[in-house]
């Protein structure tokens, strides 16, 4: 299927998958490389993202990692404000997401210049964000999560989970509908709420979320459903990240969220080559 979304007035095409860059704006994400706070550590990173062809930049001011403390909306703002405005002022063409779970935070994010929204609690962490969306018209991120970060991954229960997950999506797809939001992008949510055999099962099954008829972002990047398997750390996870993104791709996934651009977009370019028609 061929998508495109309505980005601040701007066409972007999703006929060949795209990268969105991971920005964390936050001391504590899972990790380490990945974490800036300077200026200097943001523009480099921005930059590097952008050189290595990234589509859109995900900026994120509060950890989400399994057992995390949530942060509240004004501490989160002021995390992600300084480097929302820095990125926005040196890089104005750049494609911006912010990862919030806050409509407050969202609204202001929108003012300032973000061009996306991508909410990990899919709208259950703050009743007003499908509202909010609605009036900004700006895309949004719809994932999947059980429970809380503090809680997600203390035994996640499902029957079928990527039945549920679907169901889940599509109800959320409808409320967003309702609201007046124009352009949902969904995430079946690796890693929130599933424990190894959900992740590996909605992997295998990615082809079925194609009946929400919406584009389809997997965040993999250096998660444990890699370490788990290899016995290595976020800091070893490259390459697991990259065969598992192949893995997404083959599944229909247009947008993959990751730390390490260059080499997601050689995945792409790769897939690509492999699906075009022979003699290509």
């Amino acid at each position: 299927m061929k998508y495109r979304l309505n980005v601040s007035g701007r066409l972007l095409e999703l006929s060949t998958p795209v990268v969105m860059g991971i920005v964390n704006l936050t001391p504590d994400s899972f990790h380490l490389a990945s974490r800036v706070s300077e200026q200097e550590a943001i523009l480099d990173l921005v930059g590097r993202h952008l050189r290595e062809g990234v589509a859109i930049l995900d900026l994120g001011a509060q950890s989400t990692r399994p057992g995390a403390d949530l942060l509240d909306a004004e501490t989160e703002w002021s995390r992600l404000s300084p480097g929302l405005e820095l990125i926005r002022g040196n890089f104005p063409e750049a494609i911006l997401s912010i990862d919030t779970f806050y409509a407050s935070v969202a609204e202001r994010a929108v003012a300032k210049g973000a061009d996306i929204i991508n909410d990990v609690s899919g709208g259950q962490l703050d009743a007003a964000m499908f509202s909010t969306i609605g009036r900004l018209k700006v895309p949004y991120v719809l994932m999947h999560m059980q429970g809380t970060p503090k809680s997600m991954q203390r035994s996640p229960e499902y029957r079928d989970v990527t039945a549920e997950v679907i169901r889940h999506l599509a109800e959320g797809i409808d409320r967003l509908r309702q609201s007046g939001v124009p352009d949902v992008i969904v995430d079946p949510g690796f890693g929130f709420g599933k424990d190894l055999s959900h992740n590996y099962t909605l992997l295998r099954n990615l082809d079925a979320f194609r009946v929400l008829d919406a584009p389809l972002l997997v965040g993999l990047s250096r998660k444990s459903m890699v370490n788990k398997v290899l016995g290595t750390t976020a800091e070893q996870a490259l390459n697991g990240t990259t065969v598992l993104n192949t893995l997404a791709l083959t599944g229909g996934a247009k947008i993959l969220r990751v730390h390490d651009v260059r080499e997601a977009v050689e995945a792409i370019r790769l897939f690509e080559r492999y699906c075009s028609p022979a003699g290509a």
